[in-house]
């Protein structure tokens, strides 16, 4: 199973097309993978930080990515933190895609990028445009739709670069 992970760059020019880094994100793991993230009772908020199963993540959990992940192809998990401890991506959004064959690389790509960047103003509270915040999707690859029954595209939102944080949730943040 794997989903692919795109990180759009922000653009200088408006309405020029969004440039993109392919990353494979692996969620086969060894028969000991990663687990699923630590949860509170109530609300389901993530409680510490760990190294999170990529099929466990959930509306609202934060990440916390290394730089260097953005040099690796393909991962069983990610770092999940408390969305109150500084991290670099929160998933905002999330599409389930029709069963069926398996439509092609390029259409799930595309259905992400789409509806993650119409997702993006409902929750940050500008424009993609006006946001000094970036997007990007995980979604299915064929080997997940196929091995894991995968449909689910998430889209995540944080500051341009790997290396900045925030703390807390970016729904409504307006920057």
């Amino acid at each position: 199973m794997a989903l692919a992970r795109l990180r759009p760059a922000r653009s200088l020019a408006v309405g020029a097309v969004l440039l993109t880094s392919a990353l494979l994100v692996s969620g086969c793991s060894a028969i000991l993978g990663p687990e699923e993230a630590q949860r509170d009772e109530p609300n389901g908020e993530v409680t510490a930080a760990s190294d999170a199963d990529v099929f466990s993540l959930q509306l609202g959990d934060c990440i916390n990515q290394a730089e260097s992940d953005a040099e690796t192809e393909e991962f069983a998990s990610l770092p999940v933190v408390p969305c109150a401890e500084p991290h670099n991506g929160e998933v905002y959004a999330e599409l389930e895609l029709e069963d069926g064959d398996f439509p092609g690389a390029t259409t799930v790509e595309d259905q992400a990028m789409e509806h993650c960047h119409g997702q993006f103003e409902a929750f940050v509270g500008l424009s993609y445009d006006e946001s000094t915040l970036i997007f990007w999707p995980m979604f299915p690859s064929e080997q997940s739709w196929e091995l894991e029954d995968d449909r689910v595209i998430q889209c995540f939102v944080g500051p341009e670069s790997v290396t900045e944080t925030v703390t807390g949730t970016l729904a409504g943040a307006a920057v």
